[in-house]
């Protein structure tokens, strides 16, 4: 099983940039799509955005689309998003969750969907 780790988030002002990371604590993303969801103090966990293992397809929140880019770098073996243009409403703790797909590339939108979680970083946008 992939255990996974996040990059520490931060405390950013509306509009900020920031870059989350997550990497794999011994093997690697191969056939296994990743996603990033997030939770607000007192909500439900929503999703972000996913990525197949391949990194041909990818789907986005609603919330975020034309803001946030998942990628995943192969050779860095990481899965990241770019935050662009924060706002307050993105404050949230983020996860990274990935499960196996072996043998479909494909995109998955629901945390049910995913086996293997992170611990979560904080990400706080203020104004």
């Amino acid at each position: 099983q992939v255990m996974l780790y996040e990059s520490p988030g931060g405390s950013v002002q509306t509009g900020d940039s920031l870059i989350l990371s997550c990497e794999p604590a011994r093997r690697t993303f191969s056939n296994y799509v990743m996603a990033w969801f997030r939770q607000a103090p007192g909500k439900d966990r929503d999703f972000v955005a996913a990525i197949s293992w391949s990194g041909s397809k990818t789907s986005y929140g609603d919330s975020v689309k034309g803001r946030f880019t998942i990628s995943r770098d192969k050779t860095r073996n990481t899965l990241n998003l770019q935050m662009n243009n924060l706002k307050s409403e993105d404050t949230a703790v983020y996860y990274c969750a990935a499960t196996l797909t072996p043998y479909s590339d494909l995109v998955l939108a629901s945390s049910a969907d995913y086996t293997t979680w992170g611990q979560g970083t904080q990400v706080t946008v203020s104004s």
